[in-house]
């Protein structure tokens, strides 16, 4: 197989908007070469390229491509899928849930890897922003019980200290493969990255907050932002700008 001309082939595809026939192309790869050919390619695709891909979730299929993408190719995919600018977040969540939770992995390496990334804290907020309230308690009780929450925000200093306290609720009572069982993951596998990622919340709630009381509505006629949340005080990621910058380099 000329793995050049299946990756140009891939990538026409998806430029033109046929996602379906670039995963078939992909796929085709898997079934007569056999995985570690699909390996292979995945790993001289283009970020932006396997994210159009996977971001494509459907939960009544099993892909091959969602099963076998690394925890680091998977990194550099979320980070830029803020670019599509879905306020609904739910491609996000989709292909978070079906690769952070697939059979047979290791949920903290693909947190560890987002974590690891510049903008990584920021792809998790997006992902947990319609749950911010919840995640707020959870941070402070330990349990996702809003209503029992006295709406205080604790303060980094006070997030660290109960970082590593008894957990409210055990991991198998929430253990959904979804949003509660991701967040239970960073506060007690990942502490710093959860505080890192709280913190891009709370900015990003507060932000909203504010328009909201300007009676702005988030699709009127505000001018539009690249959603960029500064982060340099809290994000641990390395990966500069620059280097983001040629992973993105044709538009999604």
């Amino acid at each position: 197989m000329n793995y050049l001309a299946l990756i140009e082939k891939t990538q026409t595809l998806i430029a033109a908007g046929d996602i379906v026939g670039a995963e078939g192309a992909l796929v085709e790869l898997a079934d007569t070469e056999g995985d570690a050919a699909l390996m292979v390619v995945l790993d001289q695709l283009p970020p932006k390229d396997i994210l159009a891909v996977i971001r494509e979730y459907d939960s009544s299929k099993e892909s091959v491509i969602n099963l076998l993408v690394t925890p680091e190719q998977f990194a550099r995919a979320v980070v830029i899928e803020k670019q599509y600018k879905d306020l609904t977040r739910t491609h996000l969540r989709g292909m978070v849930n079906a690769i952070v939770f697939r059979e047979d992995a290791d949920p903290l390496e693909f947190l560890n890897a987002i974590g690891d990334l510049e903008g990584g804290s920021e792809a998790l907020a997006d992902y947990f922003t319609e749950k911010w309230a919840r995640v707020e308690a959870f941070a402070r009780t330990g349990t996702f019980d809003a209503m029992k929450d006295t709406g205080e925000l604790l303060s980094k200093a006070a997030l660290q200290a109960s970082a590593y306290e008894k957990p409210g609720v055990e991991r198998d009572e929430i253990a959904d493969h979804d949003w509660m069982e991701l967040a239970w993951l960073l506060r007690y596998e990942c502490p710093d990255l959860f505080i890192e990622m709280l913190t891009v919340l709370r900015v990003k709630a507060r932000a909203y907050d504010l328009m909201m009381a300007d009676g702005v509505e988030e699709e009127g006629d505000a001018e539009e932002d690249d959603g960029k949340v500064e982060t340099g005080d809290t994000d641990r990621g390395q990966v500069t700008p620059a280097a983001r910058e040629s992973d993105e380099e044709s538009a999604i």
